[in-house]
């Protein structure tokens, strides 16, 4: 009984979730599940949100390991960006505007004057189409993103598959195609872990491991100031695994920073990060073939009425968003995130679980 009571909180979304989007007579948003024995994910292609995650911890005890809403409504006038897919172009541009090729976009200023995930209506607030489905295996999702939305320039092509690997992996693909112009992409999955469970509190006893051995530093706005600094000696120095909240203190809210990823830069993909509870025994290792990676610990999560009721207070997940990074557009000595007609953007991440 214990391994399906997870999953009861979400009869009320699934409800809501089925049927004709008031955002399009054309639309439907749905849920869909993935499923291999006891893990199991559960995704809506409203935003291509990740809803649910559930994981066995060491006794095999079942729980759902991501924080969410019980409605479609919540999920519609989120600024968390619960579990969604960020874009075009994710985290923050300074000031909302770029140039490219001798003309500058203005772009959604959604966030103090600067564009963040895309802008005031980005691709974690509309509504992906299905574009093929297997509960044992993966679901395929996609959207045509419009010249000239939230100031963004060309036409662009955008899927984003979710595919079960085994019993103990979960990966994301994520693609895009400009189709008549250069443009900016950097796509992300904004997903809030906890390995304790959604409902379990705070993730400052949480140990992670980030194998990177620098970041990008920010203003008082979080826009990157262009520089490339070590992490030794500071804070952020996670290169090997300790508590989250070790150090926490010592930062004005938390985490929030890109990291620049060591290794990368090859077409194989390399170990980002790895999480562990020990608590529930659960670890989640985290690959990806992008530079960049950005560690956030739910900061700005206030008092945030979540799945069952339950509320999310600061510190109650961590994000882990892999990413190029933040700004690019307007620091040359970044990587960088222009995508030409005939180019295709490839992004990938592979979570593993595992408990003991």
């Amino acid at each position: 009984m214990a391994k399906v009571m997870p999953q009861t909180c979400y009869l009320v979304l699934l409800v809501l979730l089925v049927g004709k989007s008031v955002y399009g007579a054309d639309q439907e948003i749905g849920t869909y599940e993935l499923k291999r024995g006891d893990f199991s994910v559960r995704i809506t292609n409203f935003g291509a949100t990740v809803l649910s995650v559930i994981l066995p911890d060491k006794n095999g005890k079942l729980d759902d390991v991501v924080l969410g809403f019980e409605t479609l409504d919540e999920y519609k006038n989120d600024s968390t960006y619960f579990g969604a897919l960020v874009g075009r172009v994710a985290n923050r541009i300074g000031e909302a505007h770029f140039s490219l090729d001798g003309v500058q976009y203005n772009l959604s200023a959604n966030d103090h004057g600067n564009t963040l995930h895309g802008g005031a209506k980005g691709f974690s607030d509309v509504i992906w189409t299905v574009q093929s489905h297997k509960p044992d295996s993966h679901l395929t999702l996609t959207y045509n993103s419009y010249d000239g939305e939230q100031g963004f320039p060309g036409n662009l092509s955008v899927m984003v598959t979710y595919l079960l690997i085994g019993t103990n992996k979960l990966a994301l693909k994520m693609e895009a195609k400009p189709l008549n112009k250069a443009t900016p992409v950097n796509l992300a999955s904004h997903t809030y872990w906890n390995l304790g469970g959604q409902n379990s509190g705070s993730i400052m006893s949480h140990t992670i491991q980030l194998l990177a051995s620098k970041i990008t530093p920010v203003n008082d706005q979080l826009i990157p100031t262009g520089q490339i600094v070590p992490v030794q000696g500071t804070p952020y120095d996670f290169l090997q695994p300790r508590e989250i909240g070790s150090e926490i203190n010592q930062l004005p809210g938390g985490y929030d920073i890109n990291y620049v990823l060591d290794n990368t830069g090859s077409a194989h993909l390399k170990k980002a990060a790895v999480v562990k509870d020990g608590k529930s025994g659960r670890k989640m290792e985290l690959w990806t073939n992008k530079p960049g990676l950005q560690f956030y610990t739910s900061n700005m999560l206030h008092n945030v009425k979540g799945k069952g009721g339950f509320i999310y207070k600061e510190h109650a997940a961590i994000a882990l968003e892999t990413q190029g990074f933040p700004d690019s557009v307007n620091h040359p000595n970044f990587p960088s995130q222009i995508v030409n007609p005939g180019e295709t953007y490839e992004h990938v991440m592979v979570y593993r679980f595992t408990a003991n």
